[in-house]
């Protein structure tokens, strides 16, 4: 930030006599109803040198510091949501939070006192602990870059644009009364950056949910005499480390070294990391990640790969570090194998696998600032999850590593089963860039990855993670592959209740249909499908029971719940119900149990008993009703809610 473009600061009683009169209480309301948005608006509009860690910490109390000191006349700049129109007390908070931002990332100087946003917020503190947002895609990652390159100004008119929707008119407004001297040259600047303000909503920058690391474990269960001792130390072996030689500065973004014993210098010493002859899965029994050989136009960079071992046993402050659910992150055990090494649209990637995880490191292609480290849980992967892997994803597309044993790549519309597939380019294993699914908005598409080796054809769909989940049909313990015409209709009603199960460590996903109801209108069957995400870790199931009227388009989810048995392999039992309006405008209950069931009972809002599997009762609109099922071998099951 150049410090020219930010005036210090007016005297904040000096609106005009037309301005709204805000007082302690009406900017109170407003802080504590928008407080989430505050402090996500002055995280984006902080400095990215701070580091994670204090841009979180700043950020918040730079937003608690907002409130006026009395009453005071404040210029409205409207926001553009509900409960923030015209407010003048958020109007005023908002403002106090833009300037002070601006006013953290100015240079310190010596013949001036600093402000107090220029320097560490005394609050609020949090010992023993760096705290950070959780850690979004290439996307958010891409963007976070971009920002880092403006100014303040230009920075904060972004978001001003993109977070609270506000017109140039406004924005010069807010930023005129920031003090912001140069206006037209930070919208200009803010120009030059590529505007996707939807990514600004994610939890990469969203400083309210955080992720929590420790600090040094060690050192904090000393005295103060043998802290003092060890900072010393420190402090001479710094000096020793930065020196040419072994020291930890080519580790780029990693840590300085906790350890330097025999196993923790074999597992960093990229001249050791495994690498599979490119022909070794041919004759080998397995067919996993294992026999998957080193590609890419890197795998001879040394500097590269050390970086990246060493971002992994330790990763910095700056790095962004995510995990699925279930997966360990930390360092390796010893020499990891390598699977992938080369460039990837604006980054430089390293795949690893140590026979648990997947670790994906990437850094920008012109310097090591802004790494990060994704892990996935994969032990236990067979032929068909070991089929592919995302090397990276840029502008809403993705761009796969898939195993040496595919022989053929293409993108297919799930919601679209008659259609034809696109074929993928396949260049030393990896695609061309495909389009992922949807991730906001209305889902009018879903693409998923279609793959073709030896053994048949099979379909994954990227859902946020490392590894691409597998999509399956049929009854539980009897699974096989969507591939066919049959598995591809009987998925597209419901391809798009997948954006469900993101990010929550899915192995594979089934869709099974357990039940035909003919509507009680005489106007078809309807289809009951339970579709069911199992997961690397081995919890956090999710089952969704869903109902499929003929004709209709999309699958209507009727209940879903999580860690249990129900619509798997050791209970493929399941009983759903779900209120629908017939033709005429009549009410009714629909339930529909498995295979099995021999009467179904509705109590609560609508009583009614049915022998079989399926269930017909009239009903009022909005009634609730409890279920419970009967199985032949006199077993009781509840429906899912």
């Amino acid at each position: 930030m150049q410090s020219q473009d930010v005036a210090p600061r007016p005297a904040p009683a000096s609106g005009s006599a037309s301005d709204p009169v805000v007082d302690v209480e009406q900017a109170e309301a407003a802080l504590v109803e928008h407080y989430p948005r505050l402090v996500r608006l002055a995280y984006l509009v902080l400095p990215p040198g701070l580091g994670r860690n204090r841009r979180v910490l700043t950020a918040h109390a730079l937003t608690q510091r907002a409130l006026p000191r009395g009453r005071t006349a404040t210029p409205v700049i409207p926001a553009q949501s509900d409960g923030r129109e015209g407010d003048p007390g958020y109007a005023f908070v908002r403002l106090q939070v833009v300037r002070t931002a601006l006013e953290a990332g100015l240079p310190l100087r010596r013949k001036a006192w600093p402000k107090r946003s220029q320097l560490p917020p005394l609050l609020p503190q949090v010992w023993g602990l760096r705290l950070f947002p959780r850690s979004g895609g290439a996307d958010e990652l891409a963007l976070d870059q971009r920002l880092s390159a403006l100014t303040g100004p230009a920075r904060a008119a972004y978001v001003l644009r993109g977070l609270e929707k506000l017109p140039d008119s406004d924005v010069r407004g807010l930023l005129t009364a920031a003090g912001v001297t140069d206006v037209d040259a930070a919208l200009d600047e803010a120009d030059s950056a590529q505007a996707e303000y939807a990514l600004l909503d994610s939890p990469e920058f969203d400083p309210c949910s955080l992720q929590a690391r420790p600090t040094d474990l060690m050192r904090r269960r000393q005295h103060m005499k043998a802290a003092l001792a060890a900072a010393a130390a420190v402090a001479v072996c710094g000096a020793l480390l930065g020196m040419p030689g072994d020291g930890w500065g080519p580790d780029g973004a990693a840590a300085p070294p906790y350890a330097q014993n025999p196993s923790a210098r074999a597992a960093l010493d990229p001249a050791l990391l495994l690498k599979v002859p490119a022909a070794a899965w041919e004759s080998s029994a397995r067919t996993d990640f294992s026999v998957w050989p080193a590609r890419g136009d890197l795998t001879g960079d040394s500097a590269l790969l050390r970086r990246a071992l060493a971002v992994w046993a330790r990763p910095g402050e700056t790095v962004q570090v995510s995990a699925t659910p279930g997966t360990p992150s930390g360092g390796p055990s010893g020499p990891p194998q390598l699977l992938y090494a080369g460039t990837v649209d604006n980054a430089r990637v390293v795949i690893l696998y140590d026979g648990l995880r997947i670790v994906r490191y990437a850094e920008p292609r012109d310097n090591t600032k802004g790494a990060a480290l994704d892990f996935a849980r994969v032990d236990g992967a067979g032929r068909a999850e070991a089929s592919a892997v995302v090397l990276g994803r840029a502008d809403g597309n993705v761009r796969y590593l898939t195993a040496p044993w595919v022989t053929k790549a293409a993108d297919r519309d799930l919601l679209k089963p008659g259609s034809d597939t696109t074929g993928l380019a396949l260049t030393g294993g990896t695609t061309a860039p495909m389009a992922g699914p949807a991730q906001s908005g209305p889902c009018t598409s879903w693409n998923v990855l279609q793959l073709t080796d030896a053994s048949g054809t099979r379909l994954l769909t990227d859902l946020g993670e490392l590894v691409p989940a597998r999509l399956t049909t049929g009854r539980p313990g009897a699974v096989k592959d969507a591939s066919g015409a049959g598995a591809l209709r009987a998925w597209a009603p419901f391809a798009c209740s997948l954006g469900a199960m993101r990010s929550a460590g899915v192995r594979s996903v089934n869709a099974w249909t357990y039940a035909a109801q003919p509507l009680p209108d005489a106007s078809g069957t309807a289809d009951w499908v339970c579709t069911r995400a199992e997961t690397w870790q081995g919890g956090g199931e999710r089952v969704l029971a869903q109902f499929h009227t003929p004709g209709g388009k999309y699958g209507a989810v009727a209940a879903k719940a999580e860690n249990v048995p129900a619509c798997g392999a050791k209970d493929p039992q399941v009983l759903a119900g779900v209120l629908w309006k017939s033709g005429t405008g009549t009410w009714y209950l629909l339930a529909a149990g498995s295979r099995g069931t021999s009467s179904i009972n509705a109590s609560g809002g609508v009583r009614a008993t049915a022998n079989g599997n399926l269930l017909a009762a009239k009903a009022k609109q909005g009634a609730q009703a409890e279920l419970k099922g009967t199985l032949e071998d006199g077993r009781a099951v509840s429906g899912l809610r």
